[in-house]
């Protein structure tokens, strides 16, 4: 054996000797096969050589099996060689914040919350790569909780860092599950949903102990017992020695969210930016946002009178039993409802008979349904409440007992007869989706005056668009997008749009369940639809809270908002969908009243939950348990490597190659 050879086994420790056998072997003296070669199969004269001395090439072997032996065993597999630094990429500009934050990541568990389009998904692919690189048989899961989400990470984590396309892959629900086993097996980095998580989990199928980087996107929806708690608990029973990173463009609604999410997910660290952060600045682009507050106008208002006279009918019995406390009629809430049906059924009085409770728990459900009609009528108009009383009337929702009050009361049929009168034509839909009502048919009726306001809103835009932009700037086209939480009523916007074709192609997007009204798009369409309107086939998309999150739009001038939502958290990841390469404009359309004091209250709630954020020290309660993930003899402050990821080759884990073949490579000083 030559002395260069020697020095090389050397370095794998003194502890590997020549009789060593690899993992697997049956007896400690044995030497490594070929793969797929029995002992008892080998012909005479390879018999033979079995007693012959041991090759260099086969003391190499047994060097590099044992030696990945102990590596497995030692500081949870972290690999010293690779782990002296880690990986940063040149291939796009270097940002200070995302440097700060991917460091910070690597040693402890991190919740991120940047705003939408300013690189999470960036931060994570370094990560993940890192985390590929220090543990050779680690393995790094990237979960998101759609299948479209998980289809578009994939694709943007292998651009950023050029992980190996074979260490990769993709795993949803309808894989199946023998399939995922296999790629459990034979795969580094998976991208899947987090119920398909919780499922491998349970059934074994997952190798708990080998996740070393578990990265959550939209973090904030843990709470309760959504998959990612649940991933994350049955994580814990197995290893503490994995890294947690967690995505998100906002922590929560409230600082009671924010402390659920930090203690289900094992957060040890927030790196928080808003758009104002001084780091952030120099790269997005500025967010013009305009709050249009628009009165209800004396038809709808004489509506609103009408529904009320309803609501105090029904509303009437529960308040004389006292329990539903007397207040203004016109300013309870369905939420203030639920809250006191709960507190009867917690403390049903002694007085009421059995008979009594179920006819009072039918009263509670009526004056619930009700008033979420109500909320309807206020924010989206008169469409969308009567399309709300046709699936109670027509019995689609299955309320007998409250259809059958409901037509008993005089004043409620003539309203009802009223609507129907106006909107009955409209409830014929086409399989896309969108009304068969097109421009030339019956004239559209503005069942709100916020739609009035939304259609001056849009066409001004690309009015101004098309005035701006000279015949040299042509391909610039220009995106809006509409949001609105309701199906009925993105039917009803894209309808109002139809009419200004070829100017405004506006097209719907929703969730995949169908109802009685719209048609549900499956996760493929709706890719189908994105691309589409990326591509420039559309140039409007009205869509439901499917289109807040997550999924990458393409670039958005103008975001309008149709409705104000209690939580924070919509309103940023609608405003998220603008402003990314260029400067954005939000409109949010209030109705006067109790519409625009929900969103006040909501900008309210935001800007608390960043200020006490800030002081997180002293508010939150973070996890001290965050593994360092890498032996004590390493500096945590590892000497970092600025470099394209096209021209760094990463080391191959020595279990993946092909024994003969490397041996004889290091031989000849070849890599």
């Amino acid at each position: 054996m030559s002395g260069r050879q020697r020095t090389l086994f050397q370095t794998w420790g003194s502890r590997v000797s020549r009789s060593a056998g690899a993992p697997g072997c049956s007896s400690g003296t044995e030497r490594p096969q070929r793969p797929g070669i029995s002992k008892e199969r080998l012909p005479a004269a390879a018999e033979a050589a079995e007693a012959q001395p041991e090759s260099d090439d086969d003391v190499l072997l047994v060097a590099v099996c044992e030696a990945e032996r102990q590596l497995s065993l030692e500081n949870g597999g972290f690999c010293t060689s690779a782990g002296a630094l880690w990986i940063y990429p040149t291939n796009c500009p270097v940002r200070d914040y995302q440097l700060h934050i991917a460091q910070t990541a690597l040693f402890c568990n991190t919740l991120v919350c940047l705003p939408t389009g300013l690189g999470k998904t960036f931060i994570a692919a370094v990560v993940m790569y890192n985390f590929y690189r220090w543990y050779p048989s680690g393995k790094v899961v990237f979960m998101a909780p759609t299948k479209p989400l998980v289809a578009q990470q994939i694709e943007a984590c292998y651009r950023v860092m050029g992980i190996p396309q074979s260490a990769m892959a993709e795993m949803t629900g309808s894989t199946q599950a023998f399939t995922r086993k296999e790629i459990w097996s034979s795969k580094r980095v998976l991208f899947l949903t987090p119920q398909v998580m919780i499922n491998d989990l349970s059934r074994g199928a997952c190798p708990n102990t080998e996740i070393k980087c578990l990265v959550i996107d939209e973090a904030h929806k843990a709470l309760g017992n959504y998959a990612y708690c649940q991933v994350v608990r049955e994580l814990v029973k197995y290893t503490n020695h994995f890294r947690i990173l967690a995505l998100s463009a906002t922590p929560g609604s409230d600082i009671k969210a924010v402390q659920q999410v930090i203690t289900n997910l094992l957060i040890g660290q927030i790196e928080l930016r808003s758009e104002d952060s001084p780091d952030i600045l120099p790269y997005s682009h500025e967010r013009r946002v305009e709050k249009l507050v628009v009165p209800l106008g004396e038809e709808l208002a004489a509506i609103q009178k009408a529904y009320i006279q309803i609501l105090e009918a029904f509303a009437r019995s529960l308040i004389q039993r006292n329990l539903l406390m007397r207040k203004d009629i016109p300013n309870l809430t369905k939420y203030q409802i639920i809250l006191a049906r709960d507190q009867f059924r917690k403390n049903p009085s002694p007085n009421i008979a059995e008979v009594q409770q179920g006819k009072i728990e039918g009263e509670f459900a009526l004056c619930i349904s009700l008033y979420h009609g109500y909320e309807l009528l206020q924010q989206m108009g008169t469409r969308s409440l009567y399309f709300f009383l046709c699936g109670i009337m027509d019995g689609t929702k299955g309320m007998t007992r409250a259809k059958n009050e409901l037509s008993r009361n005089v004043d409620f049929m003539k309203l009802y007869n009223h609507l129907e009168c106006l909107f009955a034509h409209t409830r014929s839909t086409s399989a896309g989706g969108i009304s068969t009502v097109q421009k030339g048919d019956k004239e559209f009726i503005y069942s709100h005056p916020k739609l009035k306001k939304l259609e001056e809103v849009v066409v001004e835009h690309f009015k101004s668009w098309n005035a701006q932009n000279t015949s040299e700037k042509k391909c610039d086209k220009t995106r809006v997008m509409i949001f609105s939480s309701f199906r009925d009523s993105v039917q009803e916007i894209a309808e109002m749009l139809l009419q200004h074709k070829p100017v405004i192609r506006a097209m719907t997007f929703v969730g995949h369940a169908s109802g009685k009204s719209m048609k549900g798009f499956t996760q493929k369409e709706q890719l189908e639809v994105v691309k589409q309107f990326r591509s420039g086939d559309y140039n409007t998309l009205v869509s439901t809270c499917v289109g807040e999150e997550g999924l990458d739009i393409g670039e958005v001038d103008l975001i309008i908002c149709f409705d104000a939502q209690k939580s924070p958290i919509r309103l940023i990841q609608r405003m998220g969908r603008t402003g990314r390469k260029r400067q954005g404009r939000i409109v949010v359309i209030l109705a006067e009243g109790r519409e625009e004091r929900t969103y006040n209250q909501s900008q309210s709630n935001k800007r608390s939950i960043y200020k006490a954020i800030s002081g997180s020290r002293q508010v939150l309660h973070f996890y001290q348990g965050s593994p360092r993930m890498v032996p004590d003899g390493i500096n945590p402050e590892l000497h970092r490597m600025f470099i394209t990821h096209g021209d760094y080759e990463p080391e191959k884990p020595s279990r993946n190659l092909q024994r003969k073949s490397s041996t004889f490579s290091y031989r000849n000083g070849k890599k």
